[in-house]
């Protein structure tokens, strides 16, 4: 909890220093680098050139040519910018047919394009659930979906990670007010996926609806790369609201919600984040269409990525190290003391390593820890390396 500070406008500064103050003696400042060079692995942090192990662009499609080409041109024959929200002038051919191709793939009536992650979260929550609802999530729930349940006025009620003895508790205790349960697919931070098929099983026996954000699992994982839902054998019936990212595995920028024809009709009608927010530039949706294809198409970048996950987790095992139990391109490893996790990645950027520390609050207290991510641009011998370097910095060389 953060106090206010107050409306005497001479006290702000004095705050903000005392909130700094604060960061700094509990090892919890943050600080940007400046990132340089198109190549997804072989980067420049503030002109260090190091090897990057904390980027989302798992497929490596960032700056592949079909993509930059694709933006070029659309840039070309529309501009940059839309000018307006979907609904006055901003909806363009180059969304509508990212829509299409992105719920045919999905396996989904219609697909309804949004600015970011955090406001499609915010859309799906603040117009399916209001005053006198309640809201079910999972406690490591990526902090969007945490902010869109407060923001949306209903009775947020949480259960312990994968706990799906306590979610049905909640469910229970919920009644029979409307219930909207909501979970990662897969979860940033810990790189384990949820329990879905018995999430889908209690919502059917609880009467609660069901939405799922697999911003880190549609691309990378399942049949064609429709994410952990279709991984675990689900449909639309099972999960009636998908939300998806466009700026990990796609390489892009966006997200979108994916569900039925009356869901996208009611979202367009109702949900303020999209109704209030300029659309996304039209050459991004073609960039992004442009990514589609490749996802769709290169199947090989999925098999690289497990065989990478594996490589390295099996490398971890060999050389001591202790892993979270994940078979995502998320792999994280708890270190536990903050400043000691700083020391860690200081000492893998000193190696020539981009492993960007997880401290509270987006982790746990007492959490806090390394989050390496694979991507299909990297190689067997990157990771040995990297995995040297860790050991010898916990002292399992």
């Amino acid at each position: 909890m953060v106090d206010s500070p107050g409306c005497d406008a001479g006290s702000l500064d004095q705050w903000l220093g005392e909130r700094a103050v604060h960061r700094r003696t509990q090892h919890l400042e943050r600080h940007r680098r400046v990132i340089s060079g198109n190549d997804p692995v072989e980067i420049q942090a503030d002109g260090i050139p190091l090897l990057n192990f904390s980027s989302n662009d798992y497929l490596g499609l960032a700056s592949h040519p079909e993509l930059v080409a694709a933006l070029k041109n659309a840039a070309d024959d529309q501009g940059v910018g839309s000018a307006a929200s979907a609904l006055v002038t901003g909806f363009r051919e180059e969304h509508r047919l990212l829509e299409h191709d992105l719920a045919e793939f999905l396996q989904r009536e219609q697909v309804l394009l949004c600015s970011s992650g955090y406001l499609a979260n915010l859309a799906v929550a603040t117009s399916l659930s209001g005053k006198g609802d309640v809201i079910i999530q999972d406690k490591l729930c990526h902090a969007s979906l945490i902010d869109a349940a407060r923001l949306s006025g209903a009775r947020l009620c949480r259960y312990g990670h994968a706990d799906m003895a306590a979610l049905e508790r909640r469910l229970s205790a919920a009644g029979e007010d409307k219930k909207l349960v909501v979970s990662d697919g897969i979860f940033s931070m810990d790189g384990d996926t949820a329990s879905l098929e018995q999430m889908v099983a209690l919502c059917r026996e609880h009467r609660a609806w069901l939405a799922i954000d697999d911003a880190h699992g549609i691309g990378v994982c399942g049949p064609g790369g429709r994410g952990s839902v279709a991984a675990a054998g689900l449909n639309s019936l099972d999960v009636p609201v998908l939300v998806g990212t466009l700026g990990k595995a796609f390489g892009c920028f966006g997200a979108f919600i994916a569900g039925s024809e009356k869901l996208i009709h009611h979202l367009v009608n109702e949900a303020r984040s999209y109704i209030y927010t300029t659309a996304m530039p039209p050459a991004l949706a073609a960039a992004a269409r442009a990514a589609l294809h490749r996802v769709i198409e290169d199947e090989w970048r999925r098999e690289h990525l497990q065989a990478l996950i594996r490589h390295f987790r099996q490398g971890a095992r060999r050389r001591g190290l202790v892993l979270m139990p994940s078979d995502s391109p998320i792999q994280p490893m708890i270190i536990g003391d903050s400043q000691a996790t700083l020391d860690l990645a200081a000492h893998l950027r000193q190696q020539g390593f981009l492993v960007v520390a997880m401290r509270p609050p987006t982790v746990r207290e007492g959490t806090s820890r390394l989050r390496v991510t694979l991507t299909a641009t990297h190689r067997t011998t990157q990771l040995d390396a990297l995995l040297d370097a860790i050991a010898a910095g916990t002292g399992h060389a």
